[in-house]
């Protein structure tokens, strides 16, 4: 079994964001197939959890950039396994350009759970992550605590059947589309988001209408919620932007 899983990559211009870039969104997707990918060469990707009715979820992200793959631009993602306890697999990446150049790296956490009950599920006993825990480091910070102090405004949002995925609940995507979409393309062009938060509380269903609250209080280093009618959150992320270079 391979430590690390390197996957090759190219950014069309149909993929690109206004800013001929890489969109983060689309770096989120990466990130989740090349997990997936990794996992499927040891043979406990989907389609063997599947069989004991248990799924790899993602519960959260932190990614840090120095740039984004520009159009055209050939681009490498590579992963390893961190750590992992009974209730969390701690998994890392790599981003590189084509010359080998740094990008970024990326923070994650995953857990298994029973899709009946919806409960996590004891992966301690799963030798296959102990055998493979990679020596490498990642150079970010982890995942800082996310919490509102100020909510200088919010937008109500109902998501619809394109928003939900094979658990039939809202796709994790979707979660960080909506949070992007509470800026304006004005912020976009002037600034990249330098580190990207996210973290994944409460499943939403389709259907169900929830607040997106933003704390602006300072506009460099933003929090954000999405919550229910109860006002319990079901998201929570973090949005830092940098001045893009001249």
């Amino acid at each position: 079994m391979l430590k690390e899983f390197t996957q090759q990559y190219h950014l069309t211009a149909g993929e690109c964001n206004p800013q001929l870039e890489m969109p983060l969104p689309l770096l989120m997707s990466r990130i989740i197939e090349i997990a997936t990918l990794h996992a499927n060469s040891w043979g406990v990707g989907y389609a063997h959890l599947i069989q004991e009715n248990q799924a790899w979820v993602l519960s959260r992200v932190t990614i840090e950039m120095k740039r984004y793959p520009r159009v055209n631009e050939a681009y490498s993602l590579t992963t390893w396994i961190e750590d992992y306890n009974r209730h969390f697999s701690l998994r890392n990446m790599e981003i590189q350009g084509a010359d080998g150049e740094t990008l970024g790296y990326a923070r994650t956490v995953w857990v298994v759970i029973n899709l009946a009950t919806r409960e996590s599920v004891d992966i301690s006993s799963l030798s296959y992550i102990r055998e493979n825990i990679s020596e490498r480091q990642c150079p970010i910070a982890a995942q800082s605590r996310l919490r509102l102090q100020q909510e200088t405004r919010s937008v109500e949002h109902t998501f619809g059947y394109v928003e939900c995925d094979l658990n039939r609940h809202v796709n994790t995507i979707r979660y960080l589309e909506l949070m992007l979409n509470q800026f304006d393309l004005e912020t976009y062009d002037t600034c990249q988001v330098q580190r990207m938060e996210i973290a994944f509380m409460k499943e939403t269903r389709y259907g169900e209408t929830v607040m997106v609250k933003v704390d602006g209080s300072n506009p460099q280093n933003c929090v954000l919620s999405i919550d229910d009618s109860t006002g319990v959150s079901h998201c929570r992320g973090r949005l830092v932007f940098e001045p893009r270079k001249a």
